[in-house]
């Protein structure tokens, strides 16, 4: 899975055959110590690896020590146009910087930036979005976004490479999923730097998750894609959780899979209901087994034989399996019965 090369942020290794990681970004004032310290922890709560923060002015510079002192995961700094505060923020202990090497200054001041980065051993990510591409590629190119991205990112590339710098990451994303895609995969073919995979400005949870199911999905199937961040609209806390639930689909995090049916008129028992607190009890297991909640005898036995903890409802009762095997029969509470079995199979496990 993913790029031969790797990097390695603070204790985070990307690439080179490491477990694909999950990261978000912060969405609060830097220059705020305590809100973007406090937001760190949730995500990285949540499930983040890594967590990106933008640096603009010389405050969010200063904040960059203490943040990376207190916080439990490692931290990459955005910067854009200002080679004084990339410095600065690696001087002040950041982990992983984002920069597009070609905006930010003249060769003498990327020159300093990745003499620095050199020095404290700090990667960089060069980050190539559709929307901010060089005018000259876009009329050279067009509406066919995807390899106009390519050849931006692999311009960024030739200046960190010509520094004798090789320690990078390199995204390459639209808010259009083909587009991802199509760049994503002419650039490993292109390379064999870790790539940070991901569809920006997704949306809104639901439709924006599902754009990035679709291009993440799609890509890591590939092997393609060292790290990973779902851009969502709101809460930053909902990217990790989704970019986990889909990593655990792709059976590249350990996790508790859920198999629940959509229900139809043979259905009586309250599957979504009992479906929703079952997986609600065992979300943050990090254990790989496979529970069921089956509405009839339909497809309930089938998917009971290939789940460690199943039922399949009957009238105001559900049978109750485990291996594929009849244990017994639950009445009363379906819920508390099917949560108590579960976690007495990963008791004993």
């Amino acid at each position: 899975m993913g790029a031969k090369h790797f990097i390695t942020a603070g204790t985070l290794k990307i690439g080179g055959g490491a477990q694909v990681s999950v990261q978000s970004m912060t969405n609060t004032d830097t220059r705020d110590f305590e809100k973007t310290l406090a937001q760190i922890k949730q995500l990285s709560a949540a499930g983040c690896d890594l967590v990106r923060f933008s640096v603009y002015d010389e405050l969010c510079a200063q904040n960059v020590r203490a943040l990376a002192d207190a916080s439990p995961v490692p931290l990459c700094a955005d910067i854009h146009f200002d080679a004084e505060l990339a410095v600065k923020a690696i001087e002040n202990g950041i982990h992983k910087l984002r920069i597009n090497p070609g905006n930010i200054g003249s060769m003498a001041e990327i020159r300093r930036v990745v003499d620095c980065a050199k020095q404290h051993r700090v990667p960089i990510r060069i980050g190539v979005n559709a929307g901010s591409l060089e005018k000259d590629l876009r009329e050279k190119y067009g509406h066919d976004l995807a390899p106009a991205m390519v050849e931006s990112a692999m311009r960024h590339v030739r200046i960190l490479e010509n520094e004798h710098f090789y320690d990078m990451a390199v995204s390459l994303k639209s808010s259009d999923v083909r587009t991802t895609v199509d760049a994503y995969r002419q650039m490993a073919a292109a390379c064999d730097y870790p790539l940070h995979v991901g569809v920006t400005e997704a949306g809104l949870p639901g439709q924006g998750t599902v754009k990035s199911a679709i291009g993440i999905g799609s890509l890591l199937l590939d092997g393609i894609g060292d790290t990973i961040r779902v851009s969502l609209t709101g809460d930053p806390v909902e990217e990790p959780r989704a970019a986990l639930d889909i990593l655990r689909a792709l059976r590249l995090r350990r996790g508790v899979q859920f198999v629940s049916c959509p229900t139809c008129g043979r259905t009586q028992i309250d599957v979504p209901g009992i479906a929703k607190k079952v997986q609600d009890a065992f979300m943050d297991v990090d254990k790989e087994i496979t529970v069921a909640v089956m509405g009839c005898v339909v497809n309930g036995p089938g998917e009971a034989k290939g789940a460690d903890v199943a039922l399949c409802g009957g009238k105001d009762c559900a049978a109750l399996y485990v291996k594929g095997q009849f244990v017994r029969k639950i009445t009363g509470d379906i819920a508390a019965g099917m949560i108590e079995a579960v976690r007495g199979y990963l008791n004993d496990l």
